[in-house]
């Protein structure tokens, strides 16, 4: 279908393409042409294989070929924090226990954490990830490393960070990292003040003119529950939302996480500035922070995208559980079994994602022309037979561990279950070590 190019130096087959394009399709016994980094053809593998006979082959005879997963918010390095804290509030858990924690991350320990969360996210699906957290240049260099797609940005707040310590040396730090990955083909910098309780207004407003100045996202936690709603209006007097409309900082640019606590005033709001949303189903729900009005989102026309969160409260980075979450919550939260539908949540994940990230013309469907991101699960095992609908079993039956192979960019970085870019064993290794260090530094 629409073959852009005549040389492949990759043919991934399958029993199924899903292409998650606008029309849905689905080819049997389909495959996709591969040449650098981009794909070059999809269709029949009868039709292909022969039209690109010195491409390498990766073949799965149960195999379902669909594009990977887009994860819209994570803090990739608090892996290293997963069960360290939990059954606590937001606040709480974090000032009590995170907070005193990460005071005392180095940023080796984040660039160890940040390998042990990418292989975890390669090996459930997740072939792109937006990030934001501490020491950001150690989280683009494990990145780097795993060969995934990646957004990173430096949170940035009103007090010292462990990281640049004064604020001052937090914009210069930004800035390198603007200049380390210019033109980088996998990794985009990002602008991330914290949120909207940890950030003075003049900050929020200097970051927005350094997300303007390089062209790149503004990511902000905003409106995550009810205690910060409460406190920032009675700080600012206005609520999450309401203050940067009324500092003038909500446009398209922006790329708001959890958004759990809106009314339909502020859900109006939004999709007029056109601020993209990313859904936190599970870590909202552990925290307790409430149910984001996610389907009034959708209906409003909002671009919303899944997001695992940190695997410190999550506990982990599988999307395909987050997709799973994020539709049932929804239909028991308005006991309505029609909202939320596998088609629309698989969407999030991936074209929706994309969307959110602004990079709706290079992933999150398996196009010609688009980024060679594709994993491959196996389909031949009981609890994903029969086959009727690929998006229901998709979002309700697949789970992160029946991925078999992940390319991205052309590179296949996982095959057959075994991670060809990160050692999976010095890491896990690694982080038993790193946890013992964590123990005695909450004691």
């Amino acid at each position: 279908m629409n073959q852009v190019g005549h040389t492949a130096d990759l043919l991934v087959t399958g029993s199924y393409l899903y292409l998650q394009n606008k029309d849905k399709t689905i080819i049997k016994n389909g495959a996709v042409a591969i040449h650098q980094d981009t794909i070059v053809e999809t269709g029949l593998a009868a039709d292909l294989a022969p039209k690109y006979p010195d491409a390498e082959l990766l073949a799965t005879e149960h195999g379902l070929i669909m594009p990977g997963l887009v994860n819209t918010h994570t803090h990739a390095a608090m892996a290293c924090f997963r069960g360290l804290a939990d059954d606590l509030p937001l606040m709480r858990w974090l000032q009590e226990y995170i907070v005193p924690v990460e005071a005392k991350l180095t940023g080796d320990m984040v660039y160890q954490a940040t390998l042990l969360s990418l292989a975890e996210m390669i090996k459930s699906g997740t072939t792109s990830f937006c990030d934001m957290y501490l020491f950001a240049k150690d989280v683009a260099r494990a990145a780097q490393e795993s060969g995934m797609r990646a957004w990173i940005g430096e949170v940035l707040y009103d007090f010292p960070s462990p990281n640049y310590g004064e604020l001052a040396s937090g914009f210069q730090y930004v800035e390198e990292l603007f200049t380390l990955y210019a033109d980088n083909p996998l990794i985009s910098i990002t602008i991330d003040p914290d949120a909207v309780y940890t950030c003075s207004p003049d900050l929020l407003k200097n970051l927005k003119n350094m997300a303007e100045k390089h062209n790149t996202l503004y990511i902000i936690r905003l409106s995550e529950n009810k205690e910060e709603v409460q406190g920032v209006k009675a700080r600012f007097g206005a609520s999450p939302v309401m203050h940067l409309e009324n500092l003038g900082l909500l446009d398209n640019r922006v790329v708001a996480d959890h958004c759990v606590m809106l009314t339909d005033a502020e859900i109006k709001l939004l999709a007029k500035r056109e601020v993209k949303i990313v859904h936190c189903p599970e870590s909202n729900m552990k925290l307790a922070s409430g149910i984001a009005p996610v389907v009034q989102m959708l209906a409003a026309g909002i671009s919303v995208g899944l997001g695992t969160d940190s695997s410190a409260g999550n506990n982990d980075v599988d999307m395909f559980g987050e997709m799973n979450s994020a539709a049932k919550l929804h239909k028991v939260n308005t006991l309505d079994p029609t909202v939320m539908p596998a088609e629309t949540v698989l969407e999030m994940a991936t074209m929706g994602g994309a969307g959110v990230l602004g990079a709706e013309n290079k992933i999150g469907s398996l196009e010609p022309g688009k980024k060679a991101d594709l994993i491959v699960l196996d389909m031949n095992q009981p609890h994903l037979t029969p086959l009727y609908t690929i998006p229901s079993h998709m979002v309700y039956a697949a789970r992160g561990a029946d991925v078999v192979h992940s390319v991205i960019n052309g590179n296949i970085v996982m095959q057959n279950r075994k991670l060809k870019t990160l050692d999976e064993k010095a890491i896990l290794a690694d982080m038993m070590v790193m946890g013992e260090q964590i123990k005695k530094m909450k004691g």
